[in-house]
């Protein structure tokens, strides 16, 4: 009976948890479908917190949709085809790069592996706001600047601590089963896409989900080094958006917008959630 009640007390807790934690989200999902007097005094605080949206508008999101753009649907359009093809990119780049060094690290013997791998752990020691400027002024020089060139290219010479991730889930892996590889005759890059790759899927969870979100969401990089409107990514296009239509008569516009751009996000996660927490588990264990 004890077991039961405390079983009953921890549902109970994790219940209340995953309910506070939705209450924002629920509560912007409220506001987007609420008329422009309802949505603006819901936010100001003259309408009490609302619920339930007393008559559901669901033409906000087509209209937001629509004012992101100087053109009906096409500066969404170009955000989105940008983030898409940012984000898929950076994700590949990132995976398959860190993959490959963190197996290089684990695996391949080399002289200075060892203070190699200890300055790119300290590289994780560096703001982004440090190496803002010198990579402003190498992507200038490179011509770069209002290209895509900028966000995508530095994913594909890896990142650290998804480096180390690999590297620690790597060296887990039996010697024993990449001799017996090599005595077959693979080299090393079958052994790293045959047998590592597949053996490191928690941890490719991992990297891509993290990447995907920051990726997704990142506003700075697009910020610094994109200018034109035809080269902005969703971030981009929802603060412009948020510069003008940030009034109580424009907010319940806002929240629908916000949301649009956050569903790939929670797609992804749902999808990847299983993959996500073996791969924190796995690393909780393994160290």
């Amino acid at each position: 009976m004890n077991r039961t009640l405390w079983r009953a007390f921890q549902y109970t807790l994790l219940v209340c948890g995953a309910l506070i934690m939705l209450l924002p989200l629920w509560w912007m999902l409220v506001v987007s479908l609420e008329t422009p007097e309802r949505a603006g005094a819901a936010v100001s605080g003259a309408g009490g917190l609302t619920l339930w949206p007393d008559s559901p508008q669901w033409m906000n999101y087509p209209l937001a949709l629509r004012e992101m753009g100087s053109v009906p649907w096409q500066g969404f359009q170009n955000a989105l085809a940008n983030s898409i093809v940012v984000t898929m990119l950076v994700v590949v780049g990132t995976v398959t790069s860190s993959s490959l060094v963190g197996f290089a690290f684990a695996r391949v013997r080399f002289r200075g592996s060892r203070p190699l791998f200890l300055i790119m752990l300290g590289t994780m020691m560096l703001p982004g706001q440090v190496t803002l400027i010198p990579l402003f002024i190498l992507f200038r020089s490179f011509g770069w600047i209002d290209s895509l060139l900028p966000l995508i290219i530095p994913a594909f010479f890896g990142n650290a601590f998804f480096i180390f991730m690999y590297r620690q889930f790597i060296g887990q892996i039996p010697e024993s089963l990449i001799e017996a590889a090599q005595v077959d005759g693979y080299t090393l890059l079958a052994i790293w896409w045959r047998i590592i790759l597949p053996l490191c899927k928690p941890v490719t969870a991992i990297c891509a989900v993290f990447t995907f979100i920051f990726v997704w969401n990142d506003f700075m990089g697009p910020l610094v080094y994109l200018h034109s409107d035809d080269q902005a990514t969703l971030a981009v296009a929802l603060n412009s958006f948020r510069n003008q239509y940030g009034g109580l008569e424009d907010v319940h516009l806002l929240m629908a917008a916000s949301l649009v751009t956050m569903v790939p996000c929670i797609l992804l996660f749902v999808s990847a959630q299983r993959q996500f927490i073996e791969g924190l588990a796995r690393g909780a264990v393994k160290g």
